[in-house]
């Protein structure tokens, strides 16, 4: 017996969606954005796979998932950091309840941005991370720091399809 999979996001530019709808299509799940979704249909749902893009130590739209109950709940987060050097605990941390975060299975991929479509809250947000990450001494920043530097104001695109394979996997392994 096949299970009953949502895919629902929360997307600002477009990444999240991106992902959101490979994995909807790759898992044969119903799809939609969060906006859209009445949160008792959650319960609906054998499995929800919620993603949302990272935006100043928070995740976008997760409160639909943290205010609702899931009976099984993936969390993909969508960011421009590296997840093989990003330490997201602190997010995961200040995002979800520690009983929330144990049964919670979380991914972490990368997106991308075109520095001329955000808004005028998220450019300042990001001029101020860039002032932060400035003032630090070149020893101490981190290669995310030095990454976010070196992309700043420009159009960047780090969205691989091939990196949605763990979440497929681990959906097929445990519930198929």
């Amino acid at each position: 017996m096949s299970k009953k999979i949502l895919v629902v996001y929360t997307s600002k530019y477009g990444s999240t969606q991106k992902y959101a709808e490979w994995i909807a299509s790759e898992l044969s799940a119903d799809l939609f954005a969060a906006k859209t979704v009445e949160p008792t249909a959650l319960s609906q749902y054998d499995i929800v796979i919620y993603g949302g893009g990272l935006y100043a130590g928070g995740i976008a739209g997760v409160k639909l998932i943290t205010a609702n109950s899931c009976k099984n709940l993936i969390v993909f987060t969508v960011g421009l950091a590296d997840p093989n050097l990003t330490d997201y605990s602190a997010i995961l941390n200040k995002n979800f309840t520690p009983e929330l975060l144990a049964k919670t299975k979380f991914f972490h991929l990368r997106g991308g941005i075109d520095y001329k479509k955000p808004g005028p809250i998220h450019k300042s947000m990001m001029a101020m991370m860039k002032g932060m990450i400035q003032r630090k001494p070149e020893s101490e920043r981190e290669p995310e720091d030095k990454e976010f530097l070196n992309t700043y104001n420009t159009k960047v695109n780090f969205e691989d399809k091939g990196t949605i394979q763990p979440i497929i996997s681990y959906v097929k392994d445990l519930y198929f």
